[in-house]
């Protein structure tokens, strides 16, 4: 029931998103959009909130609870993120607004960018082991649910290592001379 759930949140989170930027921008009904908008945190409210009756109600934790505790961190930590990207382009698509920039590609400004999505995933990371740790707190100490903030953690120290990478090497625009020679 879980995953079902995960699955509707997931494909409500884009139907709220697509209504509520169509509402703004194709039907100009600004507060519909953002009350549409609105609604999104309340999909995660909700699928905590079934996952905790869940465990209450006597449930053996597995790895569906593992799962939506991931969800709603990554939800958490990147939904703004994902809404705003997706505003300015639906703005630039839909009204004609500027094209939104594209995060840098190059030298120190891609360096600061990859550390802030790093440090979004730090929260999502934070986030979902805070729910798993009192989820085990609340039922024992089950190993499904802590191989989930392994899990998090692992996913945390890959970005990381990603995000350092960039910052020890940071790569480097092609000069002119070297984009003359490139074919499109």
């Amino acid at each position: 029931m879980i995953v079902v759930l995960i699955i509707a949140c997931e494909v409500g989170f884009w139907v709220l998103l697509a209504a509520g930027l169509a509402a703004r921008y194709l039907l100009k009904w600004r507060r519909t959009s953002v009350a549409l908008l609105l609604c999104e945190p309340l999909l995660e409210l909700v699928l905590f909130v079934v996952t905790a009756v869940d465990l209450r109600n006597g449930a053996e934790p597995c790895w569906e609870h593992g799962l939506a505790a991931l969800y709603i961190g990554f939800t958490v930590a990147y939904g703004h993120y994902t809404l705003r990207r997706l505003d300015g382009h639906a703005a630039h698509r839909l009204t004609g607004a500027p094209r939104p920039p594209k995060p840098p590609r190059y030298g120190a400004a891609r360096t600061r960018h990859e550390i802030r999505l790093w440090l979004r995933t730090l929260l999502a990371a934070a986030v979902a082991c805070a729910l798993l740790q009192t989820a085990i707190w609340y039922v024992g100490s089950p190993a499904s649910l802590r191989d989930w903030q392994y899990a998090a953690l692992r996913v945390l120290a890959i970005h990381g290592l990603i995000a350092l990478t960039y910052l020890i090497w940071p790569k480097k625009a092609p000069s002119d001379a070297s984009r003359e020679n490139v074919r499109p």
